[in-house]
């Protein structure tokens, strides 16, 4: 009867934890909309591009290079990783806290008395000594029952962190990718530019040549020949910018892998490069699974929910059962004198806060306030990457149209060019429209290279806004 009795008391415990203070985690109410972006024709259906591989994605080698470089070295992503490593740890403590803590103790300690004291007189009277020598080895060890699942909370807590800095570190090497292929991209632009602009310098070379020859022969004055050479410096101005801007960004894209400034090699153009006519964008409730700034978001209101549980339970008995043993003696040669020396207790205490100024319950309110925090910047996550993806499917699509157009007037240009040139050299036009022609190819060509830098782009955006470049 006795022994059931010890059981009973051992098993209330583990029956009692089987309550859980706390809701359980729901996630928020997110009215998505069936498709995106209605408005375009670019989205078709079919699983979502984010699911491809950043190596399948972007297969151009120098390119991929560029982009495993960073995903290595660079020094945003170093850290998230770091952030990763140290929410770890925090969790295999977690882990263990609902095991209990054993301490071993040594002490050993000699008091003597005042001979005129209570204790001095008891002592040499019991003893025959003035001073008491006291020598104890123990073990302690002490747990605190999860009665209202607040440790278990806790644990939850430290585990959807864990999961967030997952996330949180896939966001950052999403948007690292997606900075080294626009930056990629924007490098191929200024190399085309640049060959459009030394082309130009050539171009408006030749027709200065022919307005001196005018000049000398009394066809012009002089103002038509200082007219050309402006436009042939005005061009010819463009190319140390240019070379200064790709020197830049050559070393933007070295930092971004975590390297030291350098050229970069490169055997391509941006006319190797072409965007598909359509994309699978999935369904936007797909951005809840792949996007992981969103489900980094959705991993701070969990662990809100785990902490607002642990904070209610707080305000709830705590059970804590302590025990030790060891051996213990009054004399050192009796130490360890076997079984004379031997003790051991048990004891277990239930504590109810009553009043503590009001912490716990300032704790709670706190951590609801944060839990509510946590869900608006979930539904803010939600609606931004919706509307990062219908931004970029809006830019691919209107692009596309911007591109055949600046096409065709460069195309029209150009043979203005020719028919300029020839009317000029037959005297049926003057140099200023030559100089005209000249200039408005120029800077329609270097437009044309834009637009087809910005559908590149455009294509990458919507790649990350889906959540790809994280696998």
């Amino acid at each position: 009867m006795k022994l059931n009795k010890y059981i009973y008391l051992l098993s209330l415990p583990l029956v009692l934890s089987a309550c859980k203070i706390g809701k359980n985690y729901v996630r928020p109410q997110t009215a998505l909309p069936a498709q995106f972006n209605t408005r375009t024709a670019t989205a078709v259906s079919g699983p979502s591009i984010a699911n491809i591989a950043y190596k399948d994605f972007f297969t151009e080698p120098t390119l991929r290079q560029l982009i495993d470089s960073a995903v290595l070295r660079n020094f945003d992503l170093a850290i998230a990783i770091k952030n990763i490593e140290s929410a770890r740890q925090s969790l295999k403590l977690a882990n263990a806290s609902l095991l209990p803590a054993l301490n071993l103790q040594v002490n050993a300690s000699n008091n003597r008395s005042s001979d005129n004291s209570l204790n001095g007189m008891s002592a040499s009277m019991f003893t025959g000594v003035n001073h008491i020598e006291d020598y104890n080895a123990n073990l302690g060890l002490s747990w605190e029952a999860d009665i209202w699942g607040k440790i278990r909370r806790q644990k939850e807590a430290a585990l959807d962190t864990y999961l967030q800095t997952e996330a949180a570190a896939r966001a950052v090497q999403t948007q690292v990718v997606a900075n080294v292929a626009q930056g990629f991209f924007n490098l191929l632009m200024l190399d085309a530019q640049l060959e459009i602009a030394k082309h130009n310098v050539l171009l408006n070379d030749s027709t200065l040549i022919v307005i001196r020859l005018q000049k000398e022969a009394g066809q012009v004055n002089s103002l038509a020949v200082q007219q050309a050479e402006a436009q042939k410096l005005s061009a010819a101005l463009l190319v140390p910018q240019l070379e200064q801007v790709i020197a830049i960004q050559e070393n933007a894209l070295r930092t971004l892998a975590g390297a030291f400034p350098s050229a970069i090699e490169r055997k391509v153009s941006l006319k190797s490069f072409s965007v598909p006519e359509h994309i699978t964008t999935g369904i936007p409730a797909d951005i809840l699974a792949i996007r992981p700034d969103v489900k980094a978001s959705e991993m701070a209101v969990m662990a809100a929910n785990a902490t607002m549980g642990a904070a209610q339970a707080n305000m709830y008995p705590s059970l804590n059962i302590t025990a030790s043993g060891g051996v213990n003696a009054f004399k050192a040669n009796k130490w360890f004198d076997i079984p004379g020396s031997l003790f051991g207790t048990v004891a277990g205490g239930l504590t109810q806060p009553i009043f503590q100024r009001r912490q716990l319950k300032t704790q709670f309110e706190l951590a609801k306030i944060d839990k509510d925090k946590s869900v608006i910047e979930f539904k803010r996550s939600v609606i931004n990457a919706v509307t990062e993806v219908t931004d970029a499917l809006i830019k691919f699509d209107k692009l596309k149209k911007q591109r055949e157009l600046e096409e065709s007037r460069v195309n029209t240009l150009k043979q203005a060019i020719k028919n300029a040139d020839m009317l000029f050299k037959n005297g049926m036009a003057n140099y200023l429209e030559v100089i005209t022609a000249q200039s408005n190819v120029l800077q329609s060509e270097l437009n044309l290279m834009d637009i087809e830098r910005q559908q590149l782009s455009a294509m990458v955006d919507l790649y990350r806004s889906l959540g790809g470049g994280w696998n």
